[in-house]
């Protein structure tokens, strides 16, 4: 299994609009074929030291292995994704991992 977990920070993080269409971006991705399972996020209502809630959105995809998860990277919905989306986050953290 390979876990790819992206996390957006918004330029404008009060803009709904803005949320709405990065939403709708990441939402699209689903349609990729090497995609296992889609999960789109917002933070959740918990207050631990640990726990970081300052992004906007957050996408977990689950893959059969790093070859499926290469053709998502190269896939032409993502590369459109991030074509148009790009310009409305400031930030963004991608999190891999692979089975221990």
């Amino acid at each position: 299994m390979f876990v790819h977990h992206v996390y957006f920070w918004l330029k404008n993080a009060g803009n709904q609009e803005e949320k709405a269409r990065l939403l709708e971006g990441i939402r699209s991705l689903g349609q990729i074929e090497t995609i296992q399972t889609v999960h789109v996020g917002v933070p959740a209502n918990t207050n631990r030291d640990v726990i970081d809630t300052s992004y906007t959105l957050s996408l977990l995809l689950i893959f059969n292995d790093l070859k499926d998860q290469e053709v998502y990277q190269t896939h032409p919905v993502h590369l459109k994704f991030v074509e148009t989306c790009a310009g409305l986050w400031s930030r963004v953290v991608v999190y891999d991992s692979v089975d221990a």
